[in-house]
């Protein structure tokens, strides 16, 4: 096809999605969110999540492929699908009320000294949780939102200090396991679409 600008322009109807307009959101097991707060710390974790969750990404789809081999050829078949860990980074402020929080899930899920498991988190349903990534349109409406459901933390990332940052906020990684994902919402970025595809 030759090179037609006019027609990439009419493609891109909407301006393209940007990457900075999306929030994160989820809910604290209750052992977690209640209790053991840094002092001033203001709201939940839950609450200060939207807001400091500064990046992360749209879960992918993955499906393995199974190799066949037959008279020294190679065919390729569907597999199992499969769903990789999903990750954030978080704005640290002061109370550090979000990286409480999660070593205190964590610490939940299975203690520092005593390898247990909290008897308030002993099932899944106790410690597991449904997170929330939701891609905004420019003018304000949710396009996209992905739940992924059965999350739980499994890794809190080291934060560097260092003397000579002295202008840097700092900021920390979690990584999460999850079940599934499912699809919320998704719009024509004109009328809004409601209800879970699962596909």
């Amino acid at each position: 096809m030759p090179f037609n600008v006019q027609n990439f322009r009419s493609s891109l109807q909407f301006d393209g999605a940007r990457a900075a307009l999306f929030e994160v959101s989820m809910t604290f097991p209750a052992v977690v969110a209640t209790g053991g707060g840094a002092p001033g710390a203001i709201g939940s974790a839950a609450q200060q999540v939207t807001f400091k969750a500064k990046s992360s990404s749209l879960p992918g789809d993955s499906i393995s492929s199974i190799p066949v081999n037959y008279f020294g050829r190679e065919i390729k078949v569907a597999g199992t699908r499969s769903f990789t860990d999903w990750s954030f980074v978080v704005i640290n402020d002061e109370d550090f009320l979000i990286r409480n929080s999660f070593e205190r899930w964590m610490s939940g899920i299975n203690s520092h000294v005593g390898n247990l498991r909290l008897g308030a988190l002993a099932t899944a349903p106790a410690y597991q949780t449904d997170a929330f990534i939701t891609q905004f349109a420019k003018t304000g409406e949710p396009i996209k939102t992905y739940r992924l459901v059965g999350a739980f933390p499994i890794d809190v990332a080291a934060i560097d200090v260092d003397w000579g940052s002295g202008d840097q906020i700092e900021e920390f990684n979690v990584t999460f396991a999850y079940q599934w994902w499912e699809s919320l919402l998704t719009t024509d970025a004109t009328t809004a679409v409601s209800g879970i595809q699962t596909f």
